[in-house]
């Protein structure tokens, strides 16, 4: 068995944990340098070759129980009443926490990153019960699982990824125009900027976006939020 330590930045690490478990990792640890992911075999040449942007350094690894390692170092966390956790994780619900149960390792969404932690206090927030949600690049489902937890009434997630657990592949262009009390989008400003019109064809008057993914000296044009959360550099709008 061997390991590889990458760095990625920040806004990198989701994406990079979704693809190392799709490459076959056994399991990923957080460490100061960076995510260290570890295979079984030997043969590193391709593996090197796929994340060498992320400069991979290559380590062998004695024998040992890397699955429950790597297991241990994904405790679970709290993000305002969200309790956080992965699947196999007995520890019980905190009185007055909503259970989120998800996988490090499904896909882009691990509730680690700021910006998915600032959706997530949006949802608590703005999502109110009863209210249609959509939530447009949902990668591994964790804001949309949220928004059902808070009493969502109907809860649509969309994606332009075919190996992630949303509703339908595809994106907001899909969806009937004034549908929704409120959508959320977690990807980056640029695509935001590019579905703006979209989003305004299906919200609902009075209704309400959740946007993030960008920091702060990357904000969408042409949004007046009237409101803006902030985790480091990091920003959620909220219009």
């Amino acid at each position: 068995m061997f390991s590889l330590l990458l760095t990625a930045k920040p806004d990198q690490e989701d994406y990079l944990i979704a693809e190392l478990w799709e490459a076959g990792t056994v399991g990923i640890v957080e460490e100061d340098g960076g995510l260290r992911a570890f295979f079984e075999g030997s043969d590193t040449a391709i593996l090197v070759a796929r994340f060498a942007e992320y400069s991979p350094r290559k380590r062998f690894e004695t024998a040992t129980n890397w699955v429950e390692k790597c297991q241990e170092s994904w405790p679970p966390m709290r993000v305002g009443r969200f309790f956080l956790t992965p699947p196999w994780c007995a520890d019980p619900t905190p009185e007055g926490l909503l259970r989120l149960e998800i996988n490090p390792g499904m896909a882009c969404g691990t509730g680690r990153h700021p910006c998915t932690q600032l959706c997530l206090e949006a949802i608590e927030r703005y999502v109110k019960p009863g209210d249609s949600v959509l939530d447009v690049g949902t990668g591994s489902g964790i804001l949309w699982n949220a928004a059902r937890l808070v009493g969502a009434g109907m809860v649509v997630s969309c994606d332009i990824d075919a190996a992630v657990d949303a509703m339908f592949i595809g994106s907001v262009d899909a969806v009937r125009s004034n549908w929704a009390d409120a959508i959320v989008a977690n990807i980056d400003s640029s695509t935001i900027e590019q579905l703006t019109g979209e989003f305004e064809r299906v919200r609902k008057r009075g209704s309400t976006l959740i946007l993030s993914g960008f920091p702060d000296g990357d904000i969408p044009e042409g949004l007046r939020p009237k409101a803006t959360l902030q985790r480091e550099e990091w920003l959620c709008l909220i219009c």
